[in-house]
C-alpha cells in the first residue's frame, strides 16, 4: 500500500472511530456540586428558563428580607425528562411564581439542585435528574 493509500486508511478509521465515541459533555455528579446536607425551599419568581442538554436550568428571583431580590439558578434535569412531565417553557413563564426544594450548592453561592418544584398552577414536579441526588431512587428520578 502506497502513503496515500495508508493515509485514506487512517483517515476511514478515524472517522469510523469518531462515530463510536462517546460524546464528551461537561456532565457531573449531584455530589459534585450540590450539598446533601444542605436543603432549601425557595419560593420566586421565573426570571429565565434554559431547557438544555444535559441539564436545564431555571432562575428566579427571590426576594430578600430587605425587600431586594436575589436571583438564583437550579439545575434541572434534561430536557426531554422534563417535557414527559409536562414542563415546557409555557409552564414556567416569565414572571410566574414557584417554590423550589431541592439542595444549595457547596460552593455557597446563589444556586442549587431542583429536586421538586411546585408551579403557579400548584403542580408540584420532580424536576432533578441527578441518579446521585438524595432520593432519587424512591423519587423515580432515575434516568
Amino acid at each position: 500500500m502506497n502513503t496515500k493509500g495508508k493515509l485514506v486508511s487512517v483517515i476511514v478509521v478515524g472517522g469510523l472511530l469518531s462515530l463510536t465515541a462517546p460524546p464528551a459533555h461537561a456532565h457531573h455528579a449531584f455530589s459534585a456540586e450540590f450539598d446533601a446536607e444542605q436543603p432549601i425551599e425557595l419560593k420566586g419568581v421565573v426570571t429565565k428558563l434554559e431547557l438544555v442538554n444535559p441539564h436545564s436550568w431555571l432562575y428566579l428571583d427571590v426576594k430578600q428580607t430587605d425587600g431586594s431580590a436575589k436571583n438564583w439558578g437550579f439545575e434541572f434535569g434534561a430536557p426531554f425528562s422534563l417535557k414527559q412531565k409536562g414542563i415546557t417553557k409555557a409552564s414556567l413563564p416569565v414572571g410566574s411564581e414557584v417554590t423550589i426544594q431541592g439542595y444549595r450548592a457547596k460552593n455557597g453561592k446563589d444556586f442549587g439542585y431542583a429536586v421538586t418544584t411546585v408551579l403557579s398552577d400548584g403542580r408540584s414536579v420532580k424536576t432533578g435528574g441527578a441518579q446521585d441526588a438524595p432520593g432519587a431512587q424512591a423519587n423515580g428520578q432515575a434516568q
